[in-house]
């Protein structure tokens, strides 16, 4: 059994205040919470070691600069036991951002960024169907993100 992490108030803020903008100083952020910025520094510190917060990411509008088909894929396996032979493939193609094993009418289920029609059309035909183990596949393509948001740990725990 895992132990159980300790984590307090302070870090559930931090953490819910650097998802929404992983930019803030942790001097800033130390006065929004009334801490100073070494406090900041060592809880986030604190939060790394534990594998609480595993990095920070740049958000890029990807249609801004030319990926303008975003899709989902679910993946039906032939045996669910090939799993991880599959994943191993599936990452080795770089338009696949997202990977899950899921319950379900899929095996798997993936997220994929190409630029075009054609982009996708190639990794469907060329790429995912040449992989031992993939029974089949069905696409989603995504028309608009409605919204995309962090979970508020500070009002979940």
């Amino acid at each position: 059994m895992s132990q159980p992490l300790n984590i307090d108030k302070l870090d559930l803020q931090i953490i819910s205040e650097m998802s929404t903008d992983a930019s803030i100083s942790y001097a800033e952020l130390g006065k929004k919470l009334f801490v100073s910025g070494g406090t900041i520094h060592v809880r986030i510190k604190k939060l790394q070691e534990l594998g609480v917060i595993k990095g920070t990411r740049l958000q890029v509008n990807l249609r801004a600069i030319g990926f303008d088909v975003l899709a989902f894929i679910g993946i039906y396996l032939e045996k669910s036991s090939l799993y991880e032979s599959v994943a191993k493939q599936l990452l080795k193609i770089p338009q696949i951002v997202r990977l899950n094993y899921t319950t379900g009418s899929y095996s798997m289920f993936a997220e994929i960024i190409c630029r075009d029609s054609s982009e996708l059309r190639k990794i469907l035909q060329e790429d995912l169907q040449h992989i031992k183990g993939i029974e089949r596949t069905e696409t989603i393509i995504s028309l608009e993100e409605s919204f995309s948001r962090p979970v508020n740990v500070s009002e979940v725990m």
